[in-house]
């Protein structure tokens, strides 16, 4: 027998097998048996917000036990660690897994519930809360930065079912794939993301790190000229400042870049700025914050659900996804509609 909660379940079996389950999907005829669902997984990145994540653990820890949760936390040790932690334990029979990290460290997760083929996507669920230095996903569905508020909102257990994204990109003469829920930023956007991870690497970062990135990005970038086609249709050949192709509306900390975005529509929202001059791009910048900044010339905006992206020359544009520096076009992108589940604010 299992117990169910808003704290995820009791556990009556140790350890998840695969053959016990088989045997009770067959004579309770339940194909989703939740016998022998564990309780919470939650993954920590003690690098994320210039070390919060390990300065803070002990407080986060306190309030999960105060609150409820039974759970089991890992500690990251590499970029990309918590993709392999996701797939590792979803194999022994975890569902729920919280986030303490920032939006890089949620992107590795998602990364990892897509990769293992042991459960559906949807069947997995994941809360968060947010100790990073940009925490853009989370804005979109109002989840605070306190610590105990955060953790309300996974008990309160409001789930909602998001499109998510898939971008090949070029790295190192290789073809390589990643899924995203937030967005994908090209061009200046991809600048400015690289030179944020290299300060936080190197120990600074925090909330203005990409404010500030915003503008000494200014003095190296150069436009970069591109073809553009949207569900098989060309829509813009020439020269940009900026792309960002999303599922959500924020990135960059609070700037509002696709403010038309809705995150279970299966569309992609697309922002283009075409080239324009360092003195328009510095005199809007805060009508980035709002998402105005739509409504100037230089600006396009479309949806679709497939983008494929080539430039001139072949290997000039540059990509990031969810604040994590990737690799070069050509891109190729695919939503792929109300595949994940995430547990969501008010």
């Amino acid at each position: 027998m299992c117990i169910g909660s808003n704290f995820g379940y009791i556990k009556i079996y140790p350890k998840f097998d695969p053959i016990q389950t088989y045997l009770t999907t067959i004579i309770l005829g339940d194909t989703k048996s939740d016998l022998f669902i564990k309780d919470w997984l939650v993954i920590v990145n003690p690098n994320s917000g210039k070390r919060k994540g390990e300065k803070d653990w002990s407080k986060i820890q306190s309030l999960l036990e105060k609150k409820g949760f039974s759970f089991k936390n890992v500690f990251t040790k590499h970029k990309n660690d918590a993709i392999e932690i996701t797939t590792q334990y979803i194999s022994d029979g975890y569902r729920n897994i919280i986030v303490v990290g920032g939006d890089g460290t949620f992107n590795e997760v998602v990364n990892g519930i897509f990769q293992q083929k042991i459960v559906g996507t949807k069947d997995i669920k994941i809360g968060m809360i947010p100790i990073g230095t940009g925490n853009d996903w989370g804005r979109m569905y109002q989840i605070p930065n306190d610590y105990e508020s955060a953790i309300d909102i996974i008990q309160k257990d409001k789930t909602f079912i998001q499109d998510a994204g898939i971008v090949k990109y070029s790295s190192k003469e290789k073809i390589i794939s990643r899924h995203f829920v937030n967005m994908a930023g090209m061009g200046y956007d991809a600048l400015v993301a690289k030179k944020t991870n290299l300060m936080k690497e190197k120990g600074g970062g925090g909330p203005f790190a990409y404010l500030i990135n915003l503008f000494l990005g200014l003095l190296q970038y150069q436009h970069t000229e591109i073809n553009l086609r949207i569900d098989d249709d060309k829509v813009f050949a020439g020269k940009i400042f900026s792309l960002s192709i999303g599922i959500c509306k924020y990135n960059g900390g609070g700037m509002m870049q696709l403010p038309y975005a809705i995150p279970d529509n299966g569309l992609f929202d697309i922002t283009l700025i075409r080239k324009a001059s360092k003195f328009k791009v510095i005199s809007n910048i805060k009508n980035l914050y709002d998402g105005s900044f739509v409504k100037i010339p230089e600006v396009q905006t479309f949806t679709g659900k497939r983008i494929e992206i080539t430039s001139n020359p072949a290997a000039s544009l540059f990509l990031e996804t969810d604040g994590e520096s990737l690799g070069h076009s050509p891109f190729e992108f695919t939503i792929i509609p109300k595949s994940i589940q995430l547990i969501r604010g008010n």
